[in-house]
């Protein structure tokens, strides 16, 4: 199995050496470089080409959130975009917001475990989302709380999707993995990751979170 290639963009040199060490004693992730901060972490990501990129929020000069959103928005190779997972000791709404809506596939506190670690990577660079437990609540509850957008703030992209691709968008929006949303549609794991990936495609969007993002946003979360 081909390991997923990481660039750890922290400033502590400390945190570097640690998530370094607690990942490549796994099998299946090798580590091709690191970043001290923002803008170091954009040149990496561009030349190095990872597959995932574990993002510190707060560094000096460019914070992480805006490292993501450059490095997917200047990404001009064949490859697809990294996958970016961001790490912080910071569980505050305004980091996740910003960093999820920059692109950001994953958001996971510095003090998970190392299997949490490792599954989030993993998950992540499968094109899925992570969110730490106490993240994933808030966001809910955040949501929840928001009265819907009137009809006319719905996006013409998400306007113009098929029922059956606001099937799927619905269900993963409340955070249902690919085999999750196979077994409720009657579909299989393939077919779904297909037909969220031409999602995507249609919505401009670069991973799942933010497809989420903009179903809540826009009121589209159907009663069940």
């Amino acid at each position: 199995m081909t390991p997923i290639r990481l660039l750890i963009a922290d400033d502590q040199e400390l945190i570097r050496a640690i998530l370094k060490a607690t990942l490549t004693r796994r099998p299946g992730f090798t580590v091709v470089g690191e970043a001290s901060d923002g803008e170091q972490a954009i040149a990496a990501a561009l030349s190095l080409r990872p597959d995932v990129i574990l993002m510190d929020v707060r560094m000096p000069g460019l914070s992480g959130v805006e490292a993501t959103r450059r490095i997917l928005t200047e990404w001009a190779h064949p490859e697809p975009c990294p996958r970016v997972l961001i790490l912080t000791t910071f569980d505050l709404d305004e980091y996740v917001h910003d960093a999820l809506r920059a692109g950001a596939g994953g958001f996971m506190l510095k003090n998970a475990t190392p299997d949490q670690l490792a599954e989030a990577v993993r998950v992540v660079a499968a094109g899925e989302s992570m969110l730490a437990p106490t993240v994933t609540r808030r966001l809910i509850a955040a949501f929840a709380a928001t009265p819907p957008p009137t009809p006319k703030a719905v996006p013409e992209a998400l306007a113009a999707l098929t029922e059956r691709e606001l099937d799927v968008l619905d269900l993963l929006a409340r955070g249902l993995s690919n085999a999750e949303i196979a077994q409720t549609l009657n579909l299989t794991q393939t077919g779904v990751k297909g037909r969220v990936n031409r999602l995507l495609t249609k919505l401009g969007m670069t991973n799942r979170v933010q497809a989420a993002i903009a179903v809540h946003e826009a009121g589209l979360l159907r009663e069940r």
